[in-house]
């Protein structure tokens, strides 16, 4: 009986410790360059069985973020077929958080935290840290970059997913991936002239 006792008790203090420490390793781990961009298309095969209690918040231009500047119908036009509304993710993007929309044949289920074909993914990093995040994720070794000239104070491809610009104290990533075709630097280049004027 008493032997009971202590593991139950045992049991209960690690539950408290683990939904203390949780947190702390989510913010942690927010405060690092997302290294995901690795996987985000070539991988995304992977993540279809993501985590499906990832918390999601509906897209709201309450406030300044990443959904903010896009609207679904941006988005849509973008990667050439209808979209879900834009949520925003928990997990840390290069900074921000990124505002995520999907069409028709996104697997599911869907989560904001990994990238997914057919899917347009936005993130805007506002403020001082605009430069250093656009640095970093330039400087990840599976980032080839290649300058592109016309977009902000400057801006580059990542040589397989994304287009990223500096603006200001602005930071913009985008990422335009139809169902079943890689992603588009074209139609990245659409939306970052769409998103760029609001900024």
């Amino acid at each position: 009986m008493m032997r009971n006792h202590v593991i139950a008790r045992a049991c209960a203090l690690g539950i408290a410790l683990a939904m203390v420490l949780a947190p702390v390793t989510a913010a942690s781990a927010g405060k690092k360059p997302a290294h995901h961009a690795k996987t985000k298309h070539k991988k995304a095969k992977h993540h279809k069985t993501a985590n499906k209690s990832t918390t999601t918040t509906t897209a709201s231009t309450a406030n300044f973020n990443s959904c903010s500047v896009v609207t679904q119908a941006e988005a849509a036009s973008a990667i050439g077929s209808s979209v879900t509304s834009g949520v925003l993710g928990n997990a840390t993007v290069e900074g921000g958080l990124a505002c995520v929309f999907y069409g028709p044949s996104a697997p599911t289920p869907t989560t904001p935290n990994v990238g997914q074909p057919d899917s347009v993914r936005v993130v805007v990093v506002k403020g001082s840290d605009a430069l250093t995040w656009y640095n970093n994720y330039k400087s990840l070794p599976e980032v080839r970059s290649q300058p592109i000239s016309g977009y902000g104070d400057q801006a580059y491809y990542d040589g397989y997913a994304s287009l990223s610009v500096l603006k200001g104290d602005y930071y913009l990533r985008v990422a335009v991936v139809p169902f079943g075709a890689p992603p588009s630097l074209a139609k990245e280049e659409q939306l970052a002239n769409t998103i760029l004027p609001k900024l």
